[in-house]
């Protein structure tokens, strides 16, 4: 089966949507656990990444990828739902101003609806004035900030300011990830925890609320 995890990549890196998608299928066909799947669409999505910062590859052969990680992800999703006995809460989730990744954002939320939470996508390149109207409107337990560029650090930390200056700060707990999240950007952030696994990021979740 490992080799059906590398053909995943290879199908995703070289744009073939085709390929992907029935390989993510024979996968989740053949017990493969869904999560696995997502993770493996990530690294694929991560080497894309790489690649375009080195020049080898055009701007829209990455959005290609991305719109093919996004069909698997069609097809993937509906295999974590279950029946979830009650709702966890809310979690309102973005990625941060100046930054417009969205590939962990969009597993991350996968998972937590998986697990019951209610999630509330507020897209890519989120100002802090719009994290603050998603907690006044929507009353999240949980908000989770995203972020893959260095710039991402200050945006986090202008928007958890944001949410203090507001009185909101005692009101949510701040989930701050990315693969640039490390301890020292959650405590310059002020965050109350930090991720850069999705699978991972979900256990933190259920565990600050207590589930």
């Amino acid at each position: 089966m490992s080799d059906k995890y590398e053909s995943l990549v290879d199908a995703i890196v070289n744009l073939e949507e085709a390929t992907a998608l029935q390989i993510a299928e024979q996968m989740l066909k053949a017990g493969v656990d869904p999560v696995k799947v997502l993770e493996t669409c990530r690294r694929a999505m991560s080497m894309v990444g790489e690649r375009f910062e080195r020049g080898d590859i055009f701007l829209s052969e990455m959005i290609v990828a991305a719109e093919v990680f996004k069909e698997v992800l069609e097809i993937v999703g509906p295999k974590l739902k279950k029946e979830a006995s009650k709702s966890l809460g809310k979690f309102s989730i973005g990625t941060v101003q100046d930054d417009i990744h969205d590939i962990g954002k969009n597993i991350v939320i996968a998972l937590l609806e998986a697990e019951g939470f209610e999630v509330i996508d507020l897209g890519v390149d989120v100002p802090p004035e719009k994290f603050v109207e998603a907690i006044r409107q929507h009353k999240p337990s949980i908000v989770g900030m995203s972020g893959l560029l260095t710039i991402a650090i200050e945006s986090m930390k202008k928007t958890v300011d944001a949410i203090k200056e507001t009185g909101l700060r005692d009101k949510v707990k701040i989930v701050i990830g990315g693969g640039i999240i490390d301890e020292n950007v959650q405590g310059y952030a002020g965050a109350d925890a930090h991720t850069n696994n999705a699978a991972k990021g979900v256990g933190i979740c259920k565990a600050l609320i207590g589930g």
